[in-house]
This record gives C-alpha cells, sequence and structure tokens, in this order.
C-alpha cells in the first residue's frame, strides 16, 4: 500500500472514531491521544523486557504481538496530526531522514 493510501485510511479511521464516540478530533486531542499512545508502547516495551511486576508477563510471541499494536497506534497518530497540521508526512520524512543520506 502506498503511504498515501495509508495515511487517508488512518485519518478516515481517526474521523469515524470521532463520529462514533462524539470527540473532536482536534490538534489538542491528537497531540494528546499521541503522548498516551507513547506510554502504551512505553508500557508493551516495559513488560516485552520483563522489567514490569512479574504477573504482567506474557509470552515473546504475545508481548512483540502487543509492541506491533502500540507502536502502530503512536504511528498512525503522528499521521493524523501530520494531516490536521496539513503537513505533507511522507515529503518531510523524505527530507528529514532520506533525502540527507543521498
Amino acid at each position: 500500500m502506498e503511504f498515501k493510501d495509508l495515511s487517508k485510511k488512518v485519518v478516515e479511521n481517526a474521523v469515524s472514531y470521532g463520529e462514533k464516540y462524539n470527540v473532536q478530533i482536534d490538534e489538542d486531542f491528537a497531540v494528546l491521544k499521541l503522548y498516551e499512545e507513547v506510554g502504551e508502547f512505553a508500557q508493551a516495551l516495559l513488560i516485552h523486557r520483563k522489567k514490569s511486576r512479574p504477573e504482567k508477563h506474557v509470552t515473546e510471541e504475545v508481548s512483540r504481538n502487543e509492541l506491533a499494536k502500540e507502536l502502530a497506534d503512536v504511528v498512525g497518530m503522528a499521521i493524523v496530526i501530520a494531516n490536521l497540521f496539513g503537513i505533507d508526512l511522507e515529503d518531510a520524512i523524505d527530507k528529514k531522514w532520506i533525502a540527507k543520506s543521498r
């Protein structure tokens, strides 16, 4: 899937979420939600690395799946934020990460 198509679907999902739960998906919501998702990723990483309470420990497969889901949430919210600020994230990533190495 092309990045622009992926981004469009992520934004549509966020809009749908907002409509379903009567939440305005604005810049403030999206940035705060990103912080929440980063925290959930950190929690999943602590569990994955067995640096949490033993009762939270799960198998390697389960913990990697949780890491993947939480990282997807972080990236998804970054895409939503880029959309709200009118930023072409694909172009920004190219300029910041890829073009520098050329």
